[in-house]
C-alpha cells in the first residue's frame, strides 16, 4: 500500500493533537493494521488503505465545512481522523469462489468479513480505545460516540441520546454531516469489492 495516507495522517495528527498521550496513541495506531484496512466489508472504501482514507476524507470535510472561529483544531482532528479507530483489528481478508462471466470458469477473490473480538459497539468502541491514551472533552467523546446517527444501533433501538448530544454538542453534528458527506458523495465508487 501507498504510505501516501499515512503519512498525511501522521502530518496532520502530529500538527494539531499535544495533548498527554497523543504520541502513545498515534504509535499504537501505527500497530494495528489501522492504515491498510479496509473502511467496510462491501461498501464505500472497502480496499486495502480505505479506513485511513475515509478517516482523512471526513477530517478534510470537517474541516473545511464547518469550522468557525473559535472551534477546537485539535478536536477537529481528533474527531474527523479517529471517529473510526474501532475498525482497526476488525476486518479479515478471505476468498470465496467467483464465476469468471468471460471464461466461465470458477476463481478465487477476496472478500472483506467482520472479526470483532472486541465487540463493545461502534461510536462507544473508538471512545474506549482513544481514551486509553488519551483523554477527550466531552464534546469530542459526543462526536465520536454519536458520528453515526440514525445509523447507530442504539437510535435505531430507540435511543434518544443521539438527539440530545446533537442539540448540546454542534461538533457532534457537524461531524456526523461530515461522515455522511465523505462516505456517500466522496468515496461513491471506492470499493474494490463488488455489491
Amino acid at each position: 500500500m501507498d504510505n501516501q495516507y499515512k503519512d498525511e495522517f501522521f502530518e496532520i495528527f502530529q500538527q494539531h493533537v499535544t495533548r498527554e498521550g497523543s504520541e502513545r496513541l498515534l504509535n499504537w495506531l501505527a500497530g494495528t493494521d489501522f492504515f491498510t484496512a479496509p473502511a467496510s466489508t462491501k461498501f464505500h472504501c472497502a480496499c486495502e488503505g480505505g479506513l485511513a482514507m475515509h478517516s482523512l476524507n471526513v477530517y478534510h470535510v470537517l474541516r473545511n465545512k464547518y469550522f468557525n472561529e473559535g472551534d477546537s483544531e485539535e478536536s477537529f482532528a481528533l474527531c474527523g481522523l479517529l471517529h473510526d479507530v474501532c475498525k482497526a483489528q476488525f476486518y479479515k481478508i478471505s476468498t470465496r469462489n467467483v464465476k469468471n462471466d468471460e471464461t466461465g470458469q470458477w476463481e478465487k477473490r477476496p472478500f472483506y468479513s467482520v472479526e470483532d473480538a472486541f465487540p463493545y459497539g461502534h461510536g462507544e468502541k473508538s471512545v474506549f480505545l482513544i481514551e486509553r491514551f488519551v483523554r477527550l472533552k466531552p464534546a469530542e467523546a459526543m462526536a465520536i460516540r454519536w458520528h453515526m446517527g440514525g445509523f447507530d444501533e442504539a437510535a435505531r433501538g430507540g435511543s434518544f441520546g443521539v438527539s440530545l448530544a446533537y442539540d448540546r454538542y454542534p461538533l457532534a453534528v457537524k461531524l456526523h454531516l461530515s461522515d455522511l458527506e465523505a462516505t456517500y458523495l466522496l468515496e461513491h465508487g471506492t470499493s474494490a469489492v463488488p455489491k
